[in-house]
């Protein structure tokens, strides 16, 4: 996999900048987005941001290639993962807790109307 996800000597530093900093802090910015009831495509633009300081990270502590577009979009689909599932786990809690007469939980990331609710097309 080294040359096509990462290109530091293991992949254990991928892991460590990419997925555990990086994915955390896309987690928290998915979670913070969907605390504002902001909507999920303002997420982009974030996880963009963001993984032009992951590419940093790795250039800056590994001595990774900073300007190269193959690790960039590598770094921000994952991050962009993260983010998503963070919004969608926040959103499903937003949903379920502030509307439980509307809805109820169906797994971590998502929600379905209760039986006999009528809801608007708008929100199912």
């Amino acid at each position: 996999m080294q040359g096509i996800l990462y290109e530091e000597p293991t992949i254990w530093l991928f892991l460590l900048v990419t997925v555990v900093m990086g994915g955390w802090l896309a987690w928290m910015a998915g979670r913070a987005i969907a605390l504002t009831w902001r909507p999920n495509f303002q997420l982009v633009i974030y996880m963009l941001a963001l993984g032009l300081f992951v590419r940093f990270i790795h250039f800056a502590l590994f001595q990774a290639t900073l300007l190269t577009l193959h690790y960039y979009i590598v770094d921000t689909v994952i991050l962009m993962a993260f983010g998503y599932a963070g919004w969608r786990f926040n959103r499903a809690r937003q949903m379920t807790t502030q509307y439980r007469w509307l809805f109820e939980r169906s797994g971590p990331f998502g929600w379905k109307p209760r039986p006999g609710a009528q809801i608007k097309p708008e929100l199912a």
